[in-house]
């Protein structure tokens, strides 16, 4: 039996994706929750959810648990019509609160009742757990990073739920004693999209100057651009119980360091960021991403 989670432990964006798919290239999982396996405590929208698996074509490879809170139109309309969360705390205007509000006051619908999405209605959790029961890999992937949390984030400029590992054990009807992992993925410079405080961030000037410039993947707004922040990453790898930590972007802390694939080829500037952040983080870090493609990375896995 394996199964790990992989949450992001600064305020999102911090390439969970590209982990997740190369442990899920090199494990081979049987299931990937939140990327093949939609959890419980996951909302859905019906038309982004039919569209992208059109587009992947993944059509009878992806599920959805039955009790999935639906985000409606209407939802997204009230998101995008609150001035509060709209211009004070800056959300992405995908319904995501509205549709959470809803379902803690028990008038939302559920994926089970969403006739388009009958084919791919399904029990995740007895899923998940009999695959475990059967010693298969299984990977849950979080959501949007740690910073963001209803509970632990910058309140009141946070997204509409918890986003740390216990909460995505919870998500998909794993308890506890089952999880065998918990990866942490940190970006060398964190990123931040929207308002909020943000200890470490630097003008965009010098963002530019450094060659960074991102642009969030939903809403296109320019990213906000910091430096590492050892307090925050200490204080998230505690709460989310990280057992080994990701970073991301190395690259970007000395460009030499561009498509390396082993440890040894990291300059003395990249091994003291990392030996810092270990420190920092507690735990050790084995994946280290030095580039956008899957086979840019450093896995040091096998060395704990």
């Amino acid at each position: 039996m394996s199964c790990t989670i992989i949450v992001g432990g600064f305020f999102g964006d911090e390439g969970k994706g590209k982990i997740v798919a190369h442990i899920a290239h090199q494990d081979r999982p049987s299931i990937i929750s939140r990327g093949l396996m939609v959890g419980s405590g996951v909302l859905v929208d019906p038309r982004v959810f039919l569209r992208e698996v059109d587009l992947l074509g993944v059509r009878g490879r992806i599920f959805v648990d039955g009790r999935c809170g639906i985000i409606e139109e209407e939802h997204i309309a009230r998101d995008r019509g609150s001035e509060h969360l709209r211009e004070k705390i800056g959300s992405t205007g995908t319904g995501c609160g509205p549709a959470n509000s809803d379902r803690v006051l028990r008038t939302s619908r559920q994926a089970k009742d969403v006739p388009e999405l009958a084919e791919y209605i399904t029990d995740v959790a007895e899923d998940l757990n009999r695959a475990l029961d059967r010693d298969e890999v299984v990977l849950l992937e979080g959501t949007q990073g740690f910073g963001i949390s209803l509970y632990f984030g910058t309140y009141p400029f946070v997204t509409s739920k918890d986003t740390s590992a216990s909460q995505i054990a919870a998500d998909n009807g794993v308890g506890p004693t089952r999880i065998d992992d918990v990866i942490v993925v940190f970006k060398a410079y964190p990123t931040r999209v929207g308002e909020g405080p943000f200890a470490t961030e630097m003008t965009m000037e010098r963002s530019h100057e450094l060659g960074i410039e991102e642009f969030g993947t939903v809403t296109r707004r320019q990213r906000r651009i910091g430096t590492w922040d050892g307090k925050m990453a200490r204080y998230s790898a505690m709460i989310n119980g990280c057992t080994q930590a990701a970073i991301t972007g190395i690259d970007r802390i000395d460009p030499a360091c561009f498509g390396a694939t082993d440890y040894g080829q990291l300059t003395r500037k990249a091994k003291d960021f990392i030996a810092q952040a270990e420190k920092d983080i507690g735990k050790p870090v084995t994946l280290i991403s030095t580039g956008p493609e899957m086979s840019q990375i450093i896995d040091l896995r096998g060395e704990l």
